[in-house]
């Protein structure tokens, strides 16, 4: 297991531990026994950065270049944690819910 997906589920584990919801960006966290994960689907990161490099070897100046922001986002709840923490999760949330693990 890498140093990343370790470490995820070391924090995990603890903040279930110490009974404390948390909400990262990375999926790993939801699936590693964390609450709630909110953030850029994956890839989307390299996609945006690939135009990036496209338009700077087509000649233009990175400097002349618009700050981007994905705007495809996930959201996962992990319903075991929120029992475990006695979180009862709005039907507004779960039904935003791109993945629900259970």
């Amino acid at each position: 297991m890498n140093t990343f997906l370790a470490r995820t589920k070391q924090l995990a584990t603890l903040t279930i531990r110490h009974a404390v919801p948390s909400i990262y960006s990375s999926r790993e966290f939801a699936a590693a026994g964390g609450l709630i994960t909110y953030g850029a689907t994956p890839g989307e990161g390299s996609r945006l950065a690939g135009g990036y490099v496209g338009r700077i070897l087509k000649g233009e100046k990175p400097a002349d270049l618009p700050v981007q922001q994905s705007t495809k986002v996930e959201l996962t709840v992990n319903l075991k944690t929120a029992k475990a923490l006695g979180i009862t999760v709005p039907l507004a949330l779960l039904t935003r819910a791109d993945e629900l693990i259970e």
